[in-house]
């Protein structure tokens, strides 16, 4: 595993583009998000999905989360979402808000259904790791039933050998997870309770 600190690659031109290059080929990536560390794969790329669930000893059936920087990165997913939907959320974003929407066609990051769960999220430094690498995966760093890992060493420790690179943003300060709301049908669902209170407050 190499480790190299978020704003060390943020400041690396080549670091970038060797970072996006292996993310094309599946290589799986430990990054910080708002409350933990999450396994970061290319959401298009099968061999990278592959490799979270058998590393996550997760269900193949079970569709992972995928992080973005802006708006206009959903539509290299195929999301379909109608505009006022999208700009409904956009309002709320960044934020520890993840909304299910439907898509084009099923992605390997939704496991065979056509709708795929995303956000912006409220870290700073990954949105702008995310506008060089395109959409992320980010579905916590643990073994399925476990705690998420907050401490990137011992995300270092507990998955040597099985993640490419560890991008340490220092320790997170866990807590709940992002609120969870499908918005496939109207008015949205809330999926799970978490970080963001649903309905949100009016801006």
């Amino acid at each position: 595993m190499r480790r190299l600190g978020i704003d060390a690659l943020l400041a690396s031109p080549a670091a970038l583009r060797e970072t996006v290059e292996e993310l094309r080929q599946g290589a799986v990536l430990a990054v910080p998000t708002e409350s933990s560390y999450g396994l970061a794969v290319d959401p298009r790329s099968a061999r990278g999905v592959e490799r979270i669930l058998q590393l996550k000893g997760r269900d193949a059936g079970k569709a992972l989360l995928v992080l973005v920087a802006r708006r206009v990165q959903l539509d290299g997913l195929g999301v379909t979402a109608p505009p006022q939907t999208l700009d409904r959320f956009e309002a709320l974003w960044p934020a520890p808000l993840t909304v299910v929407l439907s898509l084009a066609a099923p992605l390997p990051a939704s496991c065979g259904a056509a709708t795929l769960a995303v956000r912006i999220p409220a870290h700073a430094r990954l949105r702008n790791l995310l506008a060089t690498t395109g959409p992320l995966t980010a579905t916590s760093l643990n073994r399925s039933g476990q705690a998420p890992c907050v401490d990137p060493d011992e995300a270092a420790r507990l998955f040597e050998g099985e993640v490419d690179l560890l991008v340490d943003g220092g320790a997170m300060p866990g807590g709940q997870p992002s609120t969870l709301v499908d918005a496939t049908v109207d008015p949205p669902r809330v999926l799970r309770a978490g970080a963001f209170p649903w309905p949100p407050a009016t801006r």
